[in-house]
């Protein structure tokens, strides 16, 4: 037999070979698919796959990686895929398209050789896809790793429109770009500010007061938060910290923390805390926690009855009413303070949750920008006289942030702002737009949180 028959036997053999792909790209594969078609949420259903895994750490973190990096880049990915394609990418079977997200990624955001990345990813469309469509994966991807990463992105040079250019580079939905330019102005911050969302963001714990403080988080090997005074960065996962398992500390952007606590600095005078919208728990746990400290009576309000139970499970005291927190005068009671952390885009927190970017429509505006605004009348309602009104979104958006405050200052007035300035930390810098605070990424290192503070004067 000659050699190529020899080969040609071979190829025959291998084309019959039951596929054996890696557990690794198989559980990354089957997360993605989750999140990408079933709308799922990555930070939910990853952590809980990856612990009924038999993986061991070093997969782990490959999985991790592969799965939020491919969702973050997933949109250039579709970019150079749609190049190589013989048909609309659009049109594309789904599986097709989530194999080969992961295989671009590969290529070219982790350290996999290419042989590797296009030869094990072929091994996982054969497994989940079938021979003919992995073919076609085998196809695409020989194509996409003919050029490295900056041949494909040279054309971008030539896009005259730098929000479609930068939609690409940065793999964000055009309209993101163009709220981000209607803030930032500059086309390098701009970028600044997108490739910040691109970053893996390190878990950040938070130290509740009564319960734990910031040196203990920082003894078991964390860094402690350059603005606040409650978080450090987490030495480890966080749900294996004792602390965290326990309830005495809990797991917060340092932007969140900051809020809390400038709210609590701001109804330092009132009684009676209200947190309007408390679910899941995260500002209510250390705001109710400082409220105690301080003697403080807290209560908290839950749309959700799930999210209400969790809110419960972490606050120090306090009431937790479930209800429509646009109803929350049906309760009767008035307070000294109230904090809106009101439902937003959440593009503010993009390099947590990157599904988000795609999961979200500039038409979601409208209806959140409403609700948003019916929220913070219901705060303002139960408010008293001389009383504290917060409202807080995890979203830089100008429909979410400066509308909403001057649209509220316009609808009641009994209400004046006050200036957030005197209650920012001394070493924030670059965080105020008029009277109000907004963080951003790129600046400051934490989610691009919104705050403004109101005084109920009449």
């Amino acid at each position: 037999m000659s050699n190529e028959s020899k080969k040609a036997a071979r190829a025959g053999v291998d084309s019959f070979r039951k596929p054996r792909p890696d557990a690794a790209r198989l559980l990354a594969f089957e997360v993605f698919s989750e999140v990408n078609n079933g709308q799922a949420y990555a930070n939910l259903i990853l952590p809980r796959a990856l612990t009924e895994s038999s993986l061991e750490q070093r997969d782990r973190a490959f999985v991790t990686e592969l799965v939020y990096g491919s969702l973050r880049m997933q949109g250039r990915h579709d970019w150079i895929l749609q190049q190589v394609s013989d048909r609309p990418w659009n049109e594309v079977d789904a599986g097709i398209v989530n194999v080969a997200r992961l295989g671009v990624h590969q290529l070219f955001e982790m350290r996999v050789p290419t042989h590797a990345a296009v030869s094990a990813t072929v091994e996982l469309a054969r497994k989940v896809l079938g021979e003919s469509r992995a073919t076609y994966v085998n196809a695409l991807l020989r194509k996409v790793s003919s050029k490295s990463l900056e041949e494909w992105l040279a054309p971008l040079e030539l896009v005259e429109d730098k929000i479609a250019q930068l939609a690409v580079r940065y793999s964000h939905p055009e309209w993101i770009v163009s709220s981000y330019f209607d803030l930032l102005r500059e086309y390098d911050e701009v970028a600044l500010a997108l490739g910040a969302n691109n970053v893996p963001a390190v878990p950040t714990l938070v130290s509740w007061p009564g319960r734990s403080t910031q040196q203990e988080l920082v003894s078991l090997g964390g860094v402690a938060t350059k603005y606040s005074p409650f978080g450090a960065s987490s030495p480890g996962i966080p749900g294996e910290i004792d602390l965290i398992r326990t309830r005495y500390a809990g797991v917060q952007d340092e932007g969140s923390q900051l809020v809390a606590e400038i709210f609590s600095k701001a109804a330092d005078a009132q009684d009676d805390w209200l947190d309007l919208c408390a679910g899941p728990g995260g500002k209510a746990a250390l705001i109710s926690s400082i409220a105690a400290q301080l003697g403080k009576n807290f209560y908290a309000n839950e749309l959700s009855v799930s999210r209400a139970n969790l809110v419960e499970q972490v606050i120090a005291q306090g009431q937790v009413w479930v209800g429509d927190g646009r109803a929350i005068s049906d309760h009767g009671h008035s307070f000294g303070a109230v904090i809106a952390d009101v439902p937003c885009t959440g593009i503010g927190a993009l390099r947590r949750r990157p599904e988000v970017r795609w999961r979200r429509k500039a038409s979601d505006l409208s209806g959140l920008s409403q609700l948003q605004g019916e929220l913070l009348d219901g705060a303002i309602g139960v408010t008293r006289i001389g009383g504290v009104v917060a409202y807080a979104t995890c979203s830089p958006h100008m429909a979410e942030t400066k509308v909403q405050v001057a649209s509220a200052l316009k609808r009641h007035s009994g209400i004046r702002q006050i200036p957030v300035s005197p209650y920012l930390p001394t070493n924030l810098s670059g965080a105020t737009v008029g009277d109000s605070m907004q963080l951003w990424t790129h600046r400051h290192g934490t989610d691009a949180m919104f705050l403004a503070l109101f005084e109920r004067v009449s």
